[in-house]
């Protein structure tokens, strides 16, 4: 894969697209679809700013995956909406956006723009499989912070975080990163997992923060190295540090796993250039007049033509 890659967090994007636009954008019939058209504009301003030779959606085909659940029961356990007998339960999201989401991957389809998910995986893992895979420079589109732990100056990685909507985009490097947390990509899994992050069930170590994480970092370079130091009498630890480190052994042998992004997965093969022309010009036209996109999907298509 050459030329520059574009991978979309798509949950993450509805989601703010959602809650961006008012409900009061809807279909003909009186469906909402603001999550819909704002996602369109977003990929519109996105294509246009940021010209990608190469665009995946990459979607939530397991928001919850076993594996993870199986090694911290508490991942994500706060968002589910109702527990299966089987499975991790149901995500909980709003009743008017759940409606939104096949139309999304129709509208995505038709247009031809790639969409990946891949069975007992979240889309952290396709995006961070994909960016293994590439040969030239990606942008990773995310409204999650865990997703840092790619950035690779080397290889031009870099987060490109909405602020507001998707016109004020933080584009995130390790500079950036160097700058608010004190680490690099390759540090931030390990500071996250130390700092913890209740919007994903993970309890980091008690009495460690986001900043004692990142000193700790500082001064023993990554988790292997402050778990050595915790066994070493010398190192600069406070007694209050070593103890709770000792204590968090348990979490901290299963938390990497959880917390860093696969780059293993078993990707489809498909096509991810940026499409010129719609893929199904006839269900474009179709789900246009169903749900009332003209607008969005019309600049959507122009943007893509030039």
């Amino acid at each position: 894969m050459t030329g520059r890659l574009m991978l979309l967090d798509t949950a993450s994007l509805y989601f703010r697209a959602y809650f961006g636009v008012p409900e009061s954008v809807r279909a003909p019939d009186g469906t909402p679809v603001n999550a819909v058209r704002g996602l369109l504009d977003f990929i519109d301003r996105l294509v246009k700013d940021h010209r990608p030779d190469r665009l995946v959606a990459c979607m939530d085909a397991d928001w919850r995956p076993q594996w993870r659940v199986d090694l911290i029961p508490s991942y994500k356990a706060h968002r589910v909406a109702e527990e299966r007998a089987s499975g991790p339960g149901e995500e909980e999201v709003p009743d008017t956006l759940s409606p939104q989401v096949p139309v999304i991957e129709e509208v995505l389809d038709a247009v031809g723009i790639a969409r990946v998910g891949v069975a007992g995986y979240e889309a952290d893992d396709v995006i961070g499989t994909f960016t293994a895979r590439a040969e030239g420079p990606v942008d990773i589109v995310t409204g999650d912070r865990d997703l840092y732990q790619l950035v690779d100056d080397a290889r031009g990685v870099r987060v490109l975080y909405p602020v507001k909507g998707v016109g004020t985009l933080q584009i995130t490097d390790e500079a950036a990163l160097r700058g608010k947390y004190g680490v690099d990509g390759k540090g931030y899994a390990d500071l996250a997992l130390l700092r913890g992050d209740p919007s994903d069930g993970l309890p980091g170590v008690p009495g460690v923060g986001e900043k004692t994480a990142a000193k700790l970092l500082a001064e023993f370079t990554d988790l292997a190295g402050i778990l050595a130091a915790v066994d070493d009498p010398k190192a600069k630890l406070t007694p209050a540090q070593r103890r709770r480190l000792d204590e968090a052994r348990p979490y901290l042998a299963v938390a990497p796993k959880v917390v860093r992004v696969a780059d293993d997965v078993p990707l489809p093969d498909v096509d991810t250039a940026l499409p010129h022309a719609p893929r199904d010009p006839a269900a474009v036209e179709t789900l246009t007049a169903r749900w009332g996109l003209g607008g969005s999907l019309g600049r959507l298509l122009t943007t893509l033509a030039e």
